[in-house]
């Protein structure tokens, strides 16, 4: 029965690799259509007739006429939405919202989940990524298990229309195709269970005995699981648990850091990672090969993009580009149009392109995740570079990190602050501090610049974290759950001092 299940699920998959195809050969195409149809639903909403779609014809009118929007512009907007108001920003009622784990002034966001946006994005473009899989690798069992996945929960808000928010993984698993329930564990009940510290050990009873073939989920908070399980077995490789383990889809964060932890646990030269750009507002890329570290973008899923090169990003009114116009290696803030109703919406993240032919992206940061106190504008791609290689060369296990500034005091030079938690400490800190920011140098111009003399940057200032430190500061945080993840990078000391009062309070 199971095998019967795996061949008809993968024949269905793979019959979607000639549209996949198609939005490859034809991408310029293949937007325009996604623009006229996204200004074609919007026209009759609040947010179409405020900006005149209904006199949009083209991209420079598009461009000229609706502006570029923070999740704060669009927050009133989003506010009426979700308190039950029709055709705000997408036609009809929204009664989904995706609450985000990015956070604005440390509050929550709440990004509507249209029916189109779930359908035609978040669960088609998950469709084919597994497609793509089968695609690369039709040896595959992958259906003849199950798949874990670790996401979050949602709540009613009845007081609203019926309104359901909470996170994106726990709205996909009310809305997936009936079929997929018998491929998927854990439990319904016990996958959208609010509290982490319990869902933990409840997952990992109802799992441990289960036959897993993939896993889905954030890395930092599945090696949490996984640990549990071994726990539990007592065993260090995760193949005596799962020995038809074969598949491990992640996102959210950058992979390389937690690679070599991964290859640990699961010791399996059959086992494949695949990387996944998705997010609360749609699902934008997949690695569409085993081998590669870039992911093929996805260009007919309702969503239109638009690229800001990320250093014009805060100028007042920044140019946008269309796709047929960007650049290769430039790193580009990434501006949406979506089919849930966002409208050249901001979404924070900077990605920077590998490849024209097909399109093919890496995300290399935040717009709000980097550290430019001295003009060194250091991003999170080359962080997690430089952690990987220090990492790698000085047999180190990272588990978790954030950065900040040192700003100047007296005679004193500035620098950077690291606070590191390892699963497996390096043989030598100092060293793997020096190779850290000898990459660092390599890979930005800036950065080498400011080092150069310890002038304005002095050398790193690297702090290792007792182990579960950041785990107690996202509880104290509330951000505890499959899809919350520590921030890497920030231009200010807030994130830092809190978790070394935090450290000194427990003391």
């Amino acid at each position: 029965m199971k095998l019967l299940v795996h061949k008809i699920a993968s024949w269905v998959l793979k019959r979607r690799m000639e549209q996949i195809e198609n939005f490859s050969r034809h991408p310029h195409k293949t937007q325009d259509l996604v623009l006229s149809r996204l200004i074609q639903k919007g026209r009759e909403t609040e947010w179409g007739r405020t900006y005149g779609y209904k006199n949009i014809h083209s991209i420079e009118n598009f461009r000229s006429q609706v502006p570029i929007s923070s999740y704060e512009d669009l927050h009133p907007w989003i506010e009426r939405a979700f308190r039950g108001e029709s055709h705000v920003l997408w036609p009809g009622k929204t009664q989904q919202f995706a609450k985000s784990s990015g956070t604005t002034n440390d509050k929550s966001k709440f990004i509507p989940v249209s029916l189109e946006s779930m359908d035609d994005s978040h669960i088609k473009a998950g469709q084919d990524m597994l497609c793509m899989y089968f695609t690369n690798k039709p040896e595959s069992k992958l259906f003849a298990g199950k798949t874990l996945s670790i996401g979050g929960s949602h709540q009613s808000h009845s007081e609203y229309g019926d309104v359901i928010s909470g996170d994106l993984s726990a709205l996909i698993v009310e809305n997936v195709p009936r079929f997929y329930e018998l491929c998927r564990a854990p439990s319904k009940s016990v996958a959208l269970m609010d509290s982490w510290e319990e869902k933990l050990p409840r997952m990992a009873e109802e799992i441990i005995n289960d036959d897993i073939t993939g896993i889905a989920g954030v890395p930092t908070w599945t090696l949490v699981l996984i640990h549990k399980l071994m726990e539990m077995r007592g065993t260090d490789n995760l193949l005596d648990i799962w020995p038809n383990l074969e598949l491990y889809l992640h996102g959210g964060v950058n992979f390389d850091p937690y690679r070599e932890q991964f290859k640990s646990l699961i010791p399996s030269d059959q086992m494949s990672y695949i990387n996944c750009y998705n997010a609360s507002e749609g699902f934008f890329a997949v690695q569409n090969e085993l081998e590669a570290d870039d992911m093929l973008l996805l260009l007919d899923y309702g969503i239109y993009y638009e690229f800001i090169p990320a250093e014009n990003i805060h100028e007042d009114h920044p140019k946008a580009y269309s796709l047929d116009e960007v650049e290769l290696g430039r790193n580009y803030a990434m501006i949406i149009s979506t089919n849930g109703g966002l409208w050249r919406y901001n979404i924070g993240d900077t990605i920077c392109f590998t490849s024209q032919d097909p399109y093919k992206i890496r995300v290399t940061g935040r717009t709000k995740h980097f550290i430019n106190a001295f003009g060194e504008e250091l991003m999170v791609d080359n962080a997690e570079r430089a952690i990987t290689r220090a990492a790698r060369e000085t047999g180190a296990v990272v588990g978790d990190y954030t950065a900040a500034p040192i700003y100047f005091e007296g005679l004193s030079n500035g620098g950077h602050e690291w606070l590191i938690e390892f699963e497996q400490e390096p043989s030598d800190i100092h060293r793997f501090t020096s190779i850290m920011d000898k990459t660092l140098k390599s890979l930005n111009s800036d950065y080498e610049a400011k080092r150069k003399a310890d002038l304005a940057l002095g050398f790193p200032l690297l702090r290792v974290m007792p182990k579960g430190t950041f785990h107690h500061w996202m509880k104290k945080r509330g951000k505890l759950g499959g899809q919350n993840k520590v921030p890497r990078l920030a231009n200010n000391r807030k994130y830092v001092e809190d978790i070394l009062n935090m450290l000194s309070v427990r003391k």
